[in-house]
């Protein structure tokens, strides 16, 4: 996984993200609203990628590490509020990531996790 391609992902998929968590927090949108436009919005990203060239599956995991990356804040306070050290909560979060990969890409499990977790560990640590 490119650090380039990360470095493209992030910024675009934060400014979009934090703008639709505005609209919600203000309840210009519901919970179902919310969940489809982030779902688009993803979407919108991998095609984005992949329109630049990238492979599908790498587009995949570029945007499935950058929406944990953008998630730590969430991720801290689910540890918190269920006494669970932040490092199971992260781990369940990068495994459910990669059982998609594993699902739509057919990618072995253990190289998505790693693939995905590398992203976590970089990105999110660095904050």
């Amino acid at each position: 996984m490119s650090r380039e391609l990360l470095e493209l992902i992030l910024p675009r998929l934060a400014k979009r993200l934090n703008r639709q968590l505005r609209r919600y927090r203000q309840g210009q949108l519901d919970d179902a609203e919310f969940t489809a436009r982030f779902e688009e919005l993803l979407e919108q990203q991998h095609a984005w990628l992949a329109n630049r060239g990238y492979a599908d599956v790498d587009a995949a995991i570029a945007v499935h590490g950058a929406v944990l990356v953008l998630s730590q804040p969430g991720l801290k306070a689910e540890a918190k509020e269920q006494s669970i050290p932040m490092e199971v909560i992260e781990f369940r979060a990068v495994k459910a990531a990669a059982t998609d990969i594993v699902e739509h890409y057919g990618m072995n499990q253990l190289k998505a996790i790693h693939l995905i977790g590398s992203i976590v560990a970089l990105y999110a640590g660095a904050k």
